[in-house]
């Protein structure tokens, strides 16, 4: 596996790297296969490939054993997301429940805990609806309204770009339940059926396939047992995983960038032009080697930020400043490799039956998600004494 210092990890982990990179390998091998498990393209997230990447015990690598779970960590992962977005496997849903499984295991009760991390662990989708169309980065602008009436919440609003509800059981949906103090406060997440009364869930077309949902929720009704974690408090709950998010998107456009990095070098050393393979002319040469570089300049800065996690060595600012760097840094050095993918096949770089112009599509939303990366560009300039 290209780049990777195998002396950083255990030999279990190492195991189970390699567990993923072969699962990838024999369900989504071939260009037809892949076409065949993302209807030709269009679906990120293929259900009866996840369930058996639930079977095979690989999924719920990171969550507890007494919840069905291998009781690993961020290490492992991020070595599973870096090798599932390496093999391309239409497994989107997995990032969405792992996302959910962290505020669980942080927040949620016991009863919460073993219904909801168990059925992850067993192959169910949970996704997570934070965004709004006036409350994007600005998540404090939040408007769609959960009000307690008795033992219940009956929720009234809209919710946007919520990726994979179409396939969820559930979905964590953060909602307004009060106006508070600061612009923050008020905001309480509520675990809700995706097949709830009330609730419609369309799909929004986009660049990069169908990944995302415009939810509408009209007196949809939930029970106060619902709620997870503190009324009020979600916010809060939100911002303490969001470095673990930062760092699972890097390790995602870690896989993806070392994918198209791979495909683009296999291509300059075949095809041939004046006489001579492309990759062997200067022009290209050095443009690849800097590739190279921001590649694994990326791999360290990720894999050195989770293993400090990992060593309970993590300590803000610093933390916070690295899971953003890592984040910038490795979404944008796959969108780099993508450009020059494309520039350097030309036609064919351009035609979907090499797969480049693919690399390039599904570059750009990570710049986009888990916080945009203008947004984390005012978190690392923050921590450096910039205000």
């Amino acid at each position: 596996m290209a780049g990777r210092q195998w002396s950083r990890f255990s030999d279990e982990q190492i195991e189970y790297a390699k567990a993923v990179r072969a699962f990838c390998e024999h369900e989504v091998g071939s260009h037809s296969k892949l076409l065949a498990l993302t209807d030709d393209g269009r679906e990120l997230h293929n259900p009866e490939l996840h369930q058996r990447f639930a079977d095979a015990g690989l999924l719920a690598v990171s969550i507890p054993e007494e919840y069905g779970g291998s009781g690993g960590g961020l290490v492992e992962q991020c070595l599973m997301f870096e090798e599932i977005f390496y093999g391309l496997a239409p497994l989107h849903g997995a990032g969405t429940s792992h996302t959910v499984a962290g505020i669980f295991k942080k927040f949620a009760t016991e009863e919460q805990k073993k219904e909801t991390l168990a059925a992850i662990s067993t192959g169910s989708v949970m996704s997570i609806s934070i965004s709004e169309p006036e409350a994007g980065s600005d998540a404090a602008n939040i408007s769609c309204r959960a009000e307690r009436r008795g033992d219940e919440y009956v929720i009234n609003g809209q919710k946007t770009w919520c990726s994979d509800a179409q396939f969820a059981a559930s979905i964590l949906v953060v909602t307004r339940t009060r106006r508070g103090e600061t612009r923050h406060s008020g905001l309480t997440m509520l675990q809700v059926p995706a097949d709830a009364p009330g609730l419609t869930i369309k799909p929004i077309d986009t660049m990069g396939g169908r990944e995302v949902n415009d939810l509408y929720f009209t007196d949809v009704v939930v029970p106060a047992e619902s709620v997870i974690g503190e009324e009020g408090q979600a916010w809060k709950q939100v911002r303490s995983g969001l470095n673990g998010e930062r760092l699972v998107c890097a390790a995602q456009a870690l896989g993806s960038a070392q994918r198209t990095f791979d495909d683009l070098l296999a291509y300059v050393k075949q095809r041939k032009q004046f006489g001579q393979t492309i990759g062997s002319f200067q022009a290209l040469r050095h443009r690849i080697a800097d590739l190279a570089i921001d590649l694994e300049a990326g791999r360290a800065l990720v894999y050195d930020t989770v293993l400090m996690a990992e060593a309970g060595s993590a300590v803000e600012p610093e933390f916070v400043r690295r899971t953003s760097m890592a984040k910038v840094k490795m979404t944008e050095v796959a969108k780099k490799i993508a450009i020059e993918g494309v520039q350097m096949m030309g036609g064919y770089g351009y035609a979907s039956e090499f797969g480049m112009e693919r690399h390039l599509r599904h570059s750009i939303a990570p710049t986009i998600y888990a916080g945009t990366n203008e947004i984390q560009r005012e978190i690392i300039s923050s921590t450096i004494g910039l205000r």
